[in-house]
């Protein structure tokens, strides 16, 4: 039981495909104020690395810097980074992830991770030399090298031809020529906010377990992982980095691996970079309960999601904590061993999934209410 005064801490990622986290913050704020009457609530937004994370970090007082940029097919996108003096955070799903696919066609063999590159290069002009780069979300399998291509790197076939994009051409890889690399690159400090830890290669790698997800077909999975390893070997050579092997190397289609091995990047779980940009352990400060969720929890959610990282950091600010959602997958006693004194599920209130999923916003607000009174009362 929380004690008797402070505030309340919401910090919630969005409930995919009904509210967003914004959303879901009002209202939980709404239910909170209705069922404790009086009480103060502060709230931040959060994310993993994924989609949401720029929002994050201007939750956290970044400014956004509109930027045009290539999507993951070759069509212009209109998309931000965001700055805080010479720090900046740059999300991949935003430019170049699935959903910039237009109409929602996958291409797992073409589609491109050039489009974040242009926006670390834009960033790496405007004078930025610190920045954070949230890889979830991609649409591509092609080890970064869109990315890298954007960065001034050329990647050429046996007729010292450049490659096209995408994946599925880098089984023709003959030679690479990183001497173009931007210059700034040098003199900054890039950290990769990740939430997995596949390899770059084999049956756990970027292809296998995520190609699917991007269209790929068993063909498509073992030409992609093909390529990849012919990438790896030309480009760990040329920077004598052997970083293929490494956790997180498989992230975004590779895009991990190819930030590890060249542009010598740090790689952190996506929440604890973001709780770090809101100063979470100062806004937990005195705070009588942490209120966090997303749409789903399941044994995903323990892997490095959101809800997990704000559960951690609440335990270490020693503040009671718990998890709204749609719906729960987890026992009690994995949410207990996941940090959560209690979850409270919409379908609690409304077992029927669909009418969850189209009636969140209200179902939100009664569950906030409720976690008020047996909470705080």
């Amino acid at each position: 039981m929380a004690s008797d005064s402070g505030h309340v801490l919401i910090a919630c990622d969005k409930f995919k495909g009904s509210l967003t986290a914004h959303e879901v913050i009002a209202r939980l704020e709404e239910g909170l104020r209705e069922g404790a009457p009086g009480v103060e609530v502060r709230s931040v937004v959060v994310a993993d690395g994924g989609d949401g994370t720029l929002d994050a970090a201007e939750s956290a007082g970044f400014t956004p810097e509109p930027v045009q940029c290539t999507g993951p097919t070759g069509e212009p996108v209109q998309t931000r980074y965001v700055r805080r003096g010479g720090e900046a955070v740059v999300e991949m799903a935003d430019a170049c992830g699935l959903g910039r696919l237009p109409g929602g066609e996958r291409r797992p063999l073409e589609a491109s991770s050039a489009g974040l590159g242009e926006i670390v290069a834009a960033a790496l002009d405007a004078g930025i030399r610190d920045l954070v780069i949230g890889i979830g979300g991609s649409a591509s399998t092609d080890g970064g090298a869109g990315m890298l291509t954007a960065l001034g790197a050329r990647f050429l076939d046996a007729e010292d031809v450049e490659l096209p994009p995408g994946g599925g051409s880098l089984t023709r890889l003959a030679s690479v020529d990183l001497a173009g690399l931007h210059p700034a690159l040098t003199a900054s400090r890039i950290t990769v906010a990740c939430d997995v830890d596949n390899p770059l290669l084999g049956e756990q790698g970027a292809a296998a377990i995520f190609g699917p997800q991007k269209g790929a077909t068993p063909e498509d999975v073992d030409l992609l992982d093909a390529g990849l390893a012919r990438l790896a070997e030309l480009v760990e050579a040329e920077t004598g980095r052997r970083v293929a092997d490494q956790p997180g190397a498989g992230a975004a289609g590779g895009v991990g691996w190819a930030a590890l091995c060249v542009l010598g990047a740090t790689m952190r779980p996506g929440i604890e970079i973001v709780l770090d940009l809101n100063d979470f352990d100062a806004l937990a400060q005195g705070a009588r309960l942490v209120v966090t969720g997303e749409g789903s929890l399941d044994l995903q959610t323990l892997l490095g999601k959101a809800p997990a990282g704000v559960a951690r950091a609440a335990r270490r600010a020693e503040v009671p904590i718990v998890a709204v959602c749609g719906r729960a997958l987890l026992s009690e006693e994995d949410a207990r061993e996941a940090g959560f004194d209690r979850l409270y599920r919409l379908t609690d209130l409304e077992p029927d999934e669909s009418r969850c999923m189209a009636e969140a916003g209200p179902l939100l607000t009664r569950l906030a209410a409720e976690v008020a009174r047996t909470e705080l009362g």
